[in-house]
């Protein structure tokens, strides 16, 4: 009765469905593991955030990459900016999605050494993607800044690519290895999200807290996963019944044919 099976057609229905079922658990362990990633990232944002601001040179040094439990930190700078050397940061959208740069200037601390400071969103030039855009002035002389401590960026993490020939004091990327090179200086690693002072007008536009409340549909997507994991089996079995009850069926009927042809004909 079940000699179908080994027909050419179930045998790799059955291949592909023993191949699915590890596949589709695998799958499901994946979306569960960015949903524990996205928790604990979540808290690591979250205490960061509520953590009492430190020096910068506290959390991070020349060459030195940001840690990932101090992702978000806050932390205080005394020094002066340095608009001589400011570039923008091309490709970066504010809360609205609108498409400008990201203002990068150096802040140049007490005892020489350089933090380098996001100051937030401008808005492109129009039509012009070369010239260098008009910036409003930072605060001058001694300042004190704060700000969230974030990671460089590479291509790697953020799937940008650091295109080369870019217009004069334009970049893709905020590195402080690269902004090292450039400036010839000592650069601390990572760089700082500024907060506060805030602008004077309307731009730049600080950047926006982090969401931290978000946790996506990973646990969900995990759970679909499984599921579909489950169903394999189960559907593999309905179809296999279906195909003994058809056959059977089919056996039946050609036996009642055979019996009707096998009565005499009525005189």
């Amino acid at each position: 009765m079940y000699r179908f099976l080994l027909s050419r057609q179930w045998v790799i229905l059955t291949l592909v469905a023993l191949a699915l079922i590890p596949t589709m658990i695998e799958l499901g362990f994946w979306q569960l593991h960015r949903h524990e990633h996205r928790v604990a990232l979540n808290k690591v944002i979250a205490d960061s955030l509520a953590a009492r601001p430190v020096p910068a040179e506290s959390m991070t040094s020349p060459g030195a990459e940001v840690d990932d439990d101090d992702l978000y930190r806050r932390v205080t700078a005394k020094g002066h900016f340095d608009t001589a050397d400011e570039v923008v940061v091309r490709r970066r959208t504010n809360a609205d999605d609108r498409v400008g740069y990201h203002v990068l200037t150096p802040f140049v601390l007490d005892d020489g050494k350089v933090l380098m400071v996001n100051r937030g969103w401008i808005p492109s030039n129009g039509a012009s993607q070369t010239a260098f855009p008009k910036i409003p002035a930072p605060p001058a002389g001694e300042t004190t800044v704060t700000g969230r401590l974030m990671p460089d960026q590479t291509t790697e993490d953020s799937g940008i690519k650091n295109v080369a020939g870019l217009p004069d004091r334009q970049v893709m990327l905020i590195n402080s290895e690269q902004q090292a090179e450039r400036l010839g200086r000592q650069v601390l690693g990572g760089y700082v999200e500024m907060t506060e002072p805030k602008p004077a007008g309307d731009t730049p536009e600080l950047i926006a807290e982090p969401d931290h409340d978000s946790i996506g549909n990973h646990m969900a997507y995990a759970v679909q996963w499984w599921l579909f994991s489950a169903g394999v089996p189960i559907g593999w079995f309905v179809l296999a019944r279906r195909e003994v009850r058809d056959r059977a069926a089919e056996d039946g009927g050609g036996e009642d044919e055979s019996e009707e042809s096998a009565q005499p004909a009525a005189v």
